[in-house]
């Protein structure tokens, strides 16, 4: 429990500053001893910032696993090369967190899960969501059975025009999709685990590029580059699992739309429900003949993984507790196996998409 966890970064770019870096460096017994990326002033800056006084800059992530002195590896690359990062981060004897989502494909997640189990050493994937006060009490409600059976969700991840123009956002080759998989993976993976419900059993969706090509954008973020622009700008699916149960998908990153919600669901059971939408959780149910609404107050403290843990960001809250988990040798919040039923709906939406037919699962 004493020994200082040494800690490399493989992907210097923005999910890295914006997120895991900042958090890592608040959590007590790690340090950043190791900075990858493709482009060597990144990974240089980073160590600079958040590493070691002796910290090592690499450009080569290969070079950087020959450290056997390195416990955590934090994939914080592009979708393309998470599941090969993280498949020779385990094999090199390191445990993981990969960025979400936790691959392009159902088959390299798969490849992920399998050498995690392999190895014997822990993955987990970067849905920090799960860590916001709401999310923690709605999964409580659900856990302590208020909700009865959920038998619907509905998954919001809806912008109304906020297309992330840096980056490889827009690049299908390295993403594998736009807002479905960049945010919809959000919503999904929050609505399943709420619903502990990971058996899909048929997915049919369509995907919209609608908005791409127009120059009246107004978009939060600038203009977009139509060119560059080789994904969906909406997506939608519907999803049907083995018990009965069916989930409704919506995402966008640019939609015409006046009230827009992202990250967020609702869950319906027969015995109440919950919604998450504007950051808040409201249940409902009946009692005493009428319809009545909860709103618990959230600024009083959040619930903790783990004895000890103090509230901080979503992002905070899911370092301490994937630091604790390795310290502990317990199950992270986040486990491969569901983090992989997440990416088999996504690609399924997308394969629904393209052929214009459901998509059947064993």
């Amino acid at each position: 429990m004493d020994k200082i966890l040494k800690i490399g970064i493989i992907g210097c770019g923005g999910i890295a500053n914006g997120k895991h870096m900042p958090a890592l460096k608040k959590v007590e017994g790690v340090e950043m001893v190791a900075f990858c990326d493709i482009i060597k002033e990144r990974a240089e800056k980073a160590a600079e910032k958040f590493g070691t006084p002796d910290a090592k800059v690499y450009e080569d992530y290969k070079e950087l696993l020959k450290d056997e002195s390195i416990d955590v590896i934090h994939v914080c690359t592009p979708n393309r090369s998470h599941s090969f990062i993280t498949i020779d981060s385990l094999e090199a004897g390191k445990h993981v967190m990969c960025e979400k989502p936790m691959a392009k494909t159902y088959e390299e997640a798969k490849a992920m899960c399998e050498a995690a189990e392999r190895t014997g050493k822990k993955l987990s994937i970067g849905y920090q969501n799960r860590q916001t006060p709401q999310n923690l009490y709605v999964k409580k409600c659900a856990d302590n059975g208020d909700f009865g059976e959920i038998y619907y969700g509905k998954a919001l991840a809806l912008r109304r025009r906020a297309v992330p123009t840096w980056g490889v956002f827009l690049n299908e080759y390295e993403q594998g999709g736009g807002p479905l998989i960049d945010i919809g993976t959000h919503a999904l993976d929050m609505t399943l685990w709420v619903m502990n419900n990971y058996e899909p059993e048929m997915v049919v969706g369509q995907t919209f590029r609608k908005l791409a090509d127009q120059e009246e954008q107004g978009n939060a973020w600038g203009k977009w580059d139509p060119k560059e622009y080789t994904v969906e700008d909406s997506a939608f699916g519907f999803i049907k699992m083995k018990n009965g149960a069916v989930i409704n998908l919506e995402s966008s990153w640019a939609l015409n739309i006046a009230d827009y919600h992202e990250a967020c669901y609702m869950v319906c059971g027969d015995k109440g429900g919950a919604d998450t939408i504007d950051d808040k959780a409201r249940i409902n149910y009946i009692k005493h003949q009428r319809q009545c609404i909860e709103e618990p107050n959230l600024e009083a403290g959040g619930a903790a993984f783990f004895e000890g843990q103090k509230d901080g960001s979503p992002a905070e809250m899911e370092a301490s507790s994937w630091i604790n988990a390795i310290r502990t040798d317990t199950d992270p919040v986040v486990l491969p196996r569901q983090a992989l039923c997440v990416t088999r709906i996504l690609e399924a939406i997308y394969e629904s998409a393209k052929t214009g037919a459901p998509v059947y699962f064993d």
